[in-house]
């Protein structure tokens, strides 16, 4: 037992222990918050009657080198993505990116997307895809997707409502 101004504390051993312990349990809870904050900023950012949700994902890419990819929604550009070969190496080994997050209201849009890059013979590529959409109340997703066609040896771009 320790005395300090005339209070007594027991002064255990294990005591650097319990405060290394009660720090991790903080560190947990503060991280616990967090997410739950982010995900309370994104339902209140983007509300499922108006979110509308763009992903990209690749099958092989042997016959397109993706270099970057525009997205237009109703005849304005939304995103703009340049790809390192570290990202497209991710899309090649399954990845999905997510281009677009935002609102949209109820009605009839139309999604454009640009892909440029390297086709077959390392020749530069332009194609893009369109998708003519209902946006309900619902939380819209839709996936781009870059498939190699091994029966035209061509690269197909797809656009797939979810």
């Amino acid at each position: 037992m320790v005395m300090a101004n005339g209070l007594a504390f027991a002064q255990s051993s294990d005591a650097p222990q319990s405060l290394n312990q009660q720090v991790q349990d903080l560190k947990q809870q503060v991280i616990a918050l967090n997410r739950d904050l982010f995900i309370l900023e994104e339902e209140l950012l983007f509300p499922a009657n108006t979110q509308v949700a763009v992903f990209l994902s690749m099958n092989v890419g042997k016959f397109f080198a993706l270099d970057a990819v525009t997205l237009k929604l109703d005849d304005k550009v939304v995103t703009n993505y340049l790809y390192t070969d570290k990202q497209t190496d991710a899309l090649h080994r399954g990845g999905v990116q997510r281009l677009y997050l935002g609102n949209l209201k109820t009605g009839e849009h139309e999604l454009v997307a640009v892909f440029t890059g390297k086709g077959p013979q390392g020749r530069d590529y332009r194609r893009g895809a369109t998708l003519i959409f209902d946006k309900t109340s619902q939380a819209k997703k839709i996936e781009l997707k870059i498939m190699d066609s091994t029966a035209t040896e061509q690269p197909e771009f797809t656009v797939k409502e979810w």
